[in-house]
């Protein structure tokens, strides 16, 4: 009995080793030559879409995720490389707002709030890539997040027929970057099963907004 335990254990080891390495080369290929570090090398694109994260960890200090993803969407705008931008996050429990949290923090930088278009059903990345289509129109963005979400959500956005590049925010190097990018191992296998497999759709979806027909409130919430 033990000796068979020992089997199983390894077997599943082995097949969850093959799937990270294996969704990891699936996305990396999907996002080859799509992802730009440079502002002044990357494409325009009408659109970009911001990634959420909160803004604070759960010791209290700032996330430095949430600082280097608003700082690059801001890059991008005042370079003139993208006109709107769609702030895309969680905001499933109350007092917790990722997508006003972004949008005051873009205006706070020199966005201009009426440019900023929110979605508040941003609860995963596949969410937030497939509503940048089916609710708000668009088969042609930039996403911006640091280089290896930005990977898994072009993966994404292939899957779905959007023409997708991403701009790479500065990457995070201390503990949490670290936790962060371990988390992001098993979230890319999750994708290749959500695409390949499961079919996966946003929770929400919604009417269509159109992006700049109707202007946004200039205060920044």
């Amino acid at each position: 009995m033990k000796r068979k335990l020992q089997v199983i254990v390894g077997v599943t080891a082995c097949l969850a080793v093959v799937a990270v390495i294996g969704a990891g080369v699936l996305i990396r290929a999907a996002a080859q030559g799509r992802t730009y570090s440079d502002v002044s090398l990357i494409p325009h694109r009408r659109v970009g879409v911001l990634l959420g994260c909160s803004h604070r960890l759960s010791n209290g200090r700032a996330n430095l995720f949430f600082s280097y993803r608003v700082a690059a969407a801001a890059t991008l705008f005042k370079a003139n490389k993208i006109e709107y931008i769609i702030v895309s996050g969680d905001n499933h429990v109350a007092g917790y707002d990722e997508s006003t949290e972004m949008k005051q923090a873009l205006v706070a930088a020199g966005v201009p709030a009426g440019i900023i278009y929110s979605d508040f059903a941003g609860f995963r990345t596949l969410d937030s890539i497939i509503r940048a289509k089916e609710v708000f129109g668009q088969t042609s963005l930039t996403v911006i997040s640091q280089e290896f979400h930005n990977q898994r959500a072009i993966y994404i956005a292939s899957h779905e027929g959007i023409d997708a590049i991403g701009f790479n925010a500065r990457a995070v190097a201390s503990a949490p970057g670290f936790r962060t990018n371990l988390r992001e191992q098993f979230a890319r296998v999750k994708a290749v099963l959500d695409v390949c497999l499961l079919g996966t759709r946003p929770k929400f979806l919604g009417p269509r907004i159109e992006i700049g027909d109707t202007p946004q409130p200039a205060d920044a919430g």
